[in-house]
């Protein structure tokens, strides 16, 4: 028995808005796109997914009644997620914050800092996978240790090409994310709302560390410029090709690098 599924083949929901409504969704292996009006339920659907989930990963024992997911393999018992929301909103419980001594304003600040600490066990991992891969006596040890490395490199260089236009680096020598910009560093939380925005994503995505596991996403394209919101699939893609999406969005330029074949209406989906 495989624990942790791949990905999820199909999601039913029997009692959407009161039992008013009938999901039932089968699911691509790499990206699924869920469209419709405002007040259709979209973001409903999401939602009422990742807490039948809760904390636990477990697939057999909702938190929601009326959830029911098909996985891939069909006997595994969890699955690895992630859910990125893009609301950048003032942090209402500032006090568990201000413990920490560190200085956040908004939702996406703290989901930031809480990233910085992944990337940092990131790190540690892949650094020890190459110690390991050197020390194998391998004579491909040298270029096993380079792969290892570089979804690394990658995410680094897709940041720096992202953010070129206002003259932001990442600075490589540094354990935690930080950017050089004229010559002054700057915090994750000193970013424009679109900036925090995609640096949270492409870092949940590189700190799954190319583990199969599925990424929500409710909007993701709130602040994003333009042409981020027509890259955001493929960059996703490019940093964990093993990765499932699941998002939705109101926003035509998300889809436009080839993914229309990859929306679905709620209306085709639901029986009311």
């Amino acid at each position: 028995m495989q624990e942790y599924a791949d990905y999820i083949v199909q999601i039913e929901i029997d009692s959407l808005w009161s039992g008013r409504k009938h999901i039932k969704w089968d699911l691509d292996r790499k990206v699924n796109i869920l469209s419709g009006i405002n007040g259709e339920g979209k973001s409903t659907i999401l939602n009422k997914v990742v807490k039948s989930l809760g904390k636990s990963d477990n697939i057999s024992s909702h938190g929601l009644r009326g959830v029911h997911l098909k996985v891939f393999p069909e006997d595994a018992t969890r699955i690895r997620f992630d859910m990125i929301r893009s609301f950048d909103r003032p942090l209402l419980d500032t006090d568990a914050i201000n413990k920490l001594d560190i200085s956040l304003a908004t939702e996406l600040d703290w989901q930031l800092y809480k990233l910085q600490r992944k990337y940092l066990d990131y790190q540690v991992n892949i650094g020890n996978r190459m110690i390991e891969a050197l020390q194998s006596g391998s004579p491909d040890a040298a270029k096993k240790a380079q792969e290892i490395s570089e979804p690394k490199k990658k995410f680094q260089d897709i940041m720096d090409k992202l953010f070129s236009y206002t003259g932001k680096k990442i600075i490589r020598t540094e354990n935690e994310i930080r950017f050089s910009q004229i010559g002054e560093t700057l915090v994750p939380y000193q970013l424009s709302s679109g900036e925090k925005q995609i640096l949270a994503i492409l870092l949940t995505v590189l700190v799954e560390d190319q583990q199969n596991y599925v990424l929500f996403m409710d909007e993701p394209e709130v602040s994003l410029h333009v042409d981020w919101q027509k890259q955001l699939i493929d960059l996703i893609l490019e940093l964990n090709p093993n990765v499932q999406i699941i998002l939705t969005t109101h926003s035509p330029a998300v889809i436009m690098n080839g993914w229309m074949d990859k929306v679905t209406e709620v209306s085709e989906i639901t029986d009311k």
